[in-house]
């Protein structure tokens, strides 16, 4: 693949800018003229570059969107409409979510929020119902309308399982309702949204799904798996104000110092609201979108692809995304060896199960390698990651490999005999490691046992094998909270206290380069994004102290104060 062919996202630097390269410690990082008069400048001790060219530094200046003076502040000689004296506050490279799911975030604003502590309320069987109840009677529904539902976790319960349709009955026969699992990769519905649907006794398992029964019979107990869940979405109605919804989810978004947010798995309609939304009112931040394909992407009558595109009002096309398995915390991910504790309905050597076949996964993957269309890849269990790497593997092809970047997402599970293929393969992993906090215990009780839970996300014998890695939060499995992820990467603490996997972890001058750096280069922005560099865009964020002077588990006590978007300020903490 030819680098050229994707990355469209180069800074056009203004002319009057001379960038000094390989400056000194003691020179100025650019060379001014002595007409140069900043939007913004910062000054202070505690500013982390990130970047590997520049010296000492307490002084950064903005001009135009763009990073024009990276320094000592007794060089600079211009002037600047403002001057913000950072005091104890920090300043670093505005944060890049390297995987997220941006629309669906700013539409779970409007869902009842059935989630636990302490993302949610929810805590039992019973308080779940009461929310339901709560949140139906405050909307005021319309005959027949859809009661939508989001995060509840069975793991959290004080029940350990699912709602089921007997469980939502109880909240209204005559209004369907769909409650997403925390996930994103199981649904809870009523009798009246199976009935709608028209899942019965006679319905079959989809492919890459599962429509769990009652007891031994084929009823549908209303607990629906993967391709099964996501087809009932398909009843639902977008809100009336798309757009100002979206401008609000990219707003919060900015809240946690994000500068850079991606649109995971995106229809093509999706694709066209989020172009529509951006040219109506640009966005704040950068959006990326990753358009989902499955196997209809393949053969003569395959749907088209949107071709990569460079940004337009904050947004472009990416490359394509693909899912592989499901979810751990759900018990969908495909695994090589079993369950710690099945699922209900499932014998002891169950594994999950893959969502595509692997002559499917090995013929998207050459469709898109060929043509030089990043991929993104989904792949939480070790046997989806085999998938995954035999299927890059075979495609490919010849002495010099294309610079294809192509990104597993999750690689919850994978194996030091992975990550070795993973390095030799140029593959990056994407960590969903605040799975160490949210789902520790589940996952070293109920889902893996000690010995393979202690390994998931393994940032630290990816650094070991100089693999370039980066690190999300998947919103809105769990907020696009970044200072949280940091903590949870760095200290893998469990909810219950417990350290899960100590040799896992990194330091936080690492965690950062994870969601800056490093995500710079998975979107091929590696010279516009990620560090504090003369000529990059101005992405910006200022912490309330500089997270490389506390203790890691003191991570958490830091707010984000202030996030600039292209010199542009996007948030700033009241008082």
């Amino acid at each position: 693949m030819n680098r050229s062919k994707i990355h469209y996202a180069s800074l056009l630097i203004p002319l009057f800018l001379s960038v000094g390269c390989g400056s000194s410690a003691s020179e100025p990082v650019s060379v001014q003229t002595e007409s140069l008069k900043a939007d913004v400048a910062f000054f202070g001790s505690n500013i982390i570059t990130l970047s590997d060219q520049v010296g000492p530094t307490d002084f950064v200046a903005v001009k135009d969107g763009v990073i024009v003076f990276v320094g000592e502040k007794r060089h600079w000689t211009g002037e600047a409409d403002e001057l913000v004296d950072l005091g104890e506050s920090a300043l670093l490279p505005g944060f890049i979510d390297a995987h997220g799911h941006a629309a669906f975030h700013a539409r779970v604003s409007g869902m009842a929020n059935v989630a636990s502590p302490p993302v949610g309320p929810v805590e039992n069987m019973a308080g779940l119902i009461s929310e339901l109840k709560r949140y139906a009677t405050s909307k005021a529904l319309a005959a027949g309308e859809w009661i939508v539902g989001m995060g509840y976790d069975d793991s959290l319960l004080a029940e350990k399982r699912h709602p089921t349709r007997l469980d939502l009955d109880q909240v209204s026969t005559d209004h369907p309702i769909l409650l997403i699992h925390v996930s994103g990769h199981l649904s809870a519905v009523n009798s009246k949204a199976l009935e709608i649907a028209g899942i019965n006794e006679a319905t079959e398992n989809p492919t890459g799904g599962l429509i769990r029964r009652t007891g031994d019979s084929q009823t549908p107990n209303g607990i629906l798996e993967e391709t099964a869940g996501f087809a009932m979405q398909r009843f639902l109605k977008g809100n009336e104000d798309q757009f100002q919804q979206l401008h609000d989810g990219l707003l919060d978004y900015a809240s946690y110092g994000i500068t850079t947010a991606q649109g995971g798995a995106a229809s093509i309609d999706l694709i066209n609201m989020f172009r529509s939304a951006a040219k109506h009112n640009p966005f704040p931040i950068d959006v990326v979108a990753y358009q989902r394909v499955d196997p209809n992407y393949l053969g003569e009558d395959s749907p088209p692809t949107e071709p990569v595109a460079p940004y337009e009002n904050g947004f472009r096309l990416g490359g394509v995304k693909m899912v592989l398995d499901g979810s751990p915390q759900g018990k969908t991910a495909f695994l090589t060896e079993p369950y710690k504790v099945p699922p209900e309905g499932q014998s002891a050597d169950y594994l999950g199960y893959p969502i595509m076949s692997a002559a499917t996964v090995n013929a998207l993957f050459d469709k898109f390698i060929n043509q030089g269309v990043p991929i993104l890849a989904h792949a939480n269990g070790d046997a989806a990651a085999d998938l995954f790497i035999q299927a890059l593997s075979a495609s490919i092809k010849g002495e010099n490999p294309p610079d294809h970047r192509t990104v597993m997402i999750h690689a919850q599970t994978v194996r030091e005999d992975q990550l070795d293929r993973m390095a030799t393969l140029n593959v990056i992993p994407s960590y969903f490691s605040a799975h160490t906090f949210f789902w520790g215990d589940w996952h070293r009780d109920s889902v893996f046992g000690v010995e393979r839970a202690s390994r998931i996300s393994p940032t630290a014998s990816s650094l070991k094998k100089g693999i370039t890695f980066t690190i999300h939060n998947d919103a809105p499995v769990v907020p696009p909270d970044m200072i949280r992820l940091l903590w949870a990467t760095t200290n893998r603490v469990t909810r219950s206290g417990q350290v899960l996997g100590e040799e896992q972890k990194i330091s936080t001058l690492d965690a950062l380069k994870a969601i800056t750096v490093n995500a710079a280069y998975q979107y091929f922005e590696e010279d516009k994004k990620g560090s504090i560099d003369v000529g990059k865009q101005a992405d910006l964020v200022i912490l309330s102290k500089n997270p490389l002077s506390v203790p890691s588990i003191e991570l958490l006590d830091i707010k984000v104060e202030r996030t600039i978007a292209r010199g542009n300020t996007v948030f700033r903490r009241s008082n």
